[in-house]
């Protein structure tokens, strides 16, 4: 039986339904290099993924059908149907465990990471679902099983799993921990606008094309290769030494689909950031501060010079998908 999806949410005066919240971090990507298209509509990538301190929380609890609610940080933009990231997530779940029609659930998302704002707030939401009815229905499934059904539901959804620091390849959904000293504060600024991955990556191909036919250069981008010299820099636990070796592919085509982003990152360079990024597909730049006390006069400061809708202050590298509370069917 296929679950069908339903933007009401029905009050109950009956016990609450087991369920189980998840917390899951929002991420920036320290590198992201960008090789050619591929013939599957994909592009190879070599990233260095770092989560932060930025969290959504996800609640998943019995039901007879499958509904989902979403509140705080850009509620209104998330999709409450079978095209939401959580719902493909608990879908294909249920599939892996064979539950034959008894995979509904009611799904809470209480967000603070912005939509499409290159912070994998929508994988992060599906890999919280995939570990709380994981929980939920007892399925006892591994975590390497877990990143293995996340990794068809989306590119980033494995990292939100597993969290912390790490290299990603293929898509990104290929995983190898990276080794990281300290702690890293960072600022990020959100943008007043949205940008879809898509619409991104479309706009590297362009720029790219035009680049070739102007300078003669090669057509198709060079595979993509890791940074070693950033890698070595985050195994010192020097941001100083890590800031200046941030490094984005994508972030022309975001700052030519949003030219306003020149002025926030020039603002952030300006008032003292080690680094300054565009963060995956955009729009959200992230700075890195030298510490916490410089985070928050950074965040100030981006305040105040009026090149941004809102800031947050966030550190890394934080901890992946966790269950925060466990109420399980008996």
């Amino acid at each position: 039986m296929q679950a069908t999806y339903d933007h009401q949410i029905v009050t109950s005066v009956t016990a609450p339904a087991p369920s189980v919240s998840v917390r899951v971090p929002a991420k920036v990507n320290l590198q992201l290099a960008v090789g050619p298209l591929r013939a599957d509509g994909y592009h190879d990538l070599v990233t260095v993924f770092h989560a932060v301190s930025l969290f959504d929380e996800v609640t998943v609890s019995a039901a007879e059908r499958t509904t989902v609610l979403v509140t705080g940080e850009g509620a209104d933009s998330v999709p409450r149907d079978g095209t939401n990231l959580a719902v493909r997530a608990v879908t294909a779940l249920g599939r892996a465990a064979r539950r034959r029609g008894r995979s509904a659930v009611r799904i809470e998302i209480r967000k603070r990471i912005p939509v499409a704002a290159g912070l994998a707030g929508g994988s992060a939401d599906a890999a919280a679902a995939l570990l709380a009815c994981n929980e939920l229905w007892l399925t006892g499934l591994s975590m390497p099983e877990l990143s293995e059904i996340a990794a068809d539901v989306g590119s980033d959804v494995p990292f939100a799993l597993v969290g912390g620091t790490a290299i990603g390849h293929g898509r990104g959904e290929r995983l190898t921990a990276a080794l990281v000293a300290g702690t890293y504060h960072w600022v990020l600024a959100f943008a007043a606008a949205g940008l879809t991955t898509p619409e991104v990556y479309a706009a590297c191909d362009r720029l790219r094309a035009a680049r070739s036919a102007a300078d003669g250069s090669p057509r198709e981008a060079p595979a993509p290769a890791l940074n070693t010299a950033l890698l070595a820099a985050l195994r010192s636990g020097d941001p100083r030494a890590v800031g200046p070796l941030l490094a984005n592919d994508l972030q022309p085509a975001a700052v030519s689909l949003l030219p306003d982003l020149r002025r926030t990152l020039a603002a952030g360079r300006e008032h003292g950031a080690l680094g300054a990024i565009v963060s995956g597909s955009g729009p959200t730049c992230a700075f890195l501060a030298v510490d916490a006390e410089h985070a928050r006069e950074l965040a100030v400061s981006l305040t105040g010079a009026g090149v941004c809708r809102s800031v947050v202050a966030a550190s890394g590298p934080a901890p992946g998908a966790a269950i925060l509370a466990d109420r399980r069917l008996a």
